[in-house]
């Protein structure tokens, strides 16, 4: 069964596009079944995803009780290969 991942940034378009297509490669090669999504902070006060993990772009409500991955890193490249290790770590649990 595929895990979910929710990837959230402001807008649920620019930033989330690029962070989406990071991590379905890394996940495609580390053979993981991943279905990605993307949505904006604000989809997460809508309501409960039913997602496995959130990788966010900007700040992300106190409510959300998946885990959460910071998504800076995909956008400076600073800290990007820790930040894919610890979405492969919570996939892999």
């Amino acid at each position: 069964m595929a895990k979910r991942v929710l990837i959230i940034c402001g807008t649920g378009v620019a930033t989330s596009t690029v962070v989406a297509a990071k991590v379905r490669d890394h996940c495609a090669a580390a053979g993981i079944d991943v279905q990605v999504s993307q949505g904006k902070v604000m989809d997460l006060l809508s309501g409960t995803h039913d997602v496995d993990l959130v990788v966010a772009t900007t700040q992300v409500p106190d409510t959300v009780t998946v885990p959460v991955v910071a998504g800076l890193p995909f956008l400076t490249g600073i800290g990007e290969e820790a930040a894919l290790a610890e979405i492969e770590g919570h996939l892999r649990s």
